[in-house]
């Protein structure tokens, strides 16, 4: 079974039934990198539900176009969401994504990766 996957802005993993995702530092996310961010990781799940942890401390940027299409089809398969962020750029960045576009699945960011996955357990 695939359980790896990388691409020009992430990387992906399945480890103890969390999707774990890495950005890639200085990553900028627009339309087409969103999609290509969701495609891959929906042909890493195979069709499998997972709690996703996102490491989006290499995030520079979102537009806003990328920012509601993870929203909405961003959300597919995935049972919740923990964002690991650091000041200033990815924690504003986590903050002002849950305040605009409400997901609809629980999600939150930790500045920690040990609080990320505590908060994802119930998930599994």
């Amino acid at each position: 079974m695939l359980d790896y996957i990388e691409n020009n802005y992430a990387t992906y993993k399945i480890d103890n039934g969390i999707l774990n995702i890495r950005y890639h530092i200085g990553t900028s996310i627009n339309l087409a990198a969103a999609v290509k961010i969701v495609q891959d990781r929906l042909t890493l799940q195979k069709g499998q539900s997972f709690p996703a942890l996102c490491d989006m401390r290499g995030v520079r940027e979102v537009n806003k176009e990328a920012r509601d299409y993870l929203a909405m089809e961003g959300s597919v398969l995935l049972k919740a969401v923990a964002f690991v962020v650091e000041p200033p750029v990815s924690d504003a960045i986590s903050k002002f994504y849950l305040f605009a576009n409400k997901p609809p699945i629980p999600t939150e960011a930790f500045y920690k990766t040990e609080n990320a996955k505590k908060f994802l357990t119930d998930y599994r």
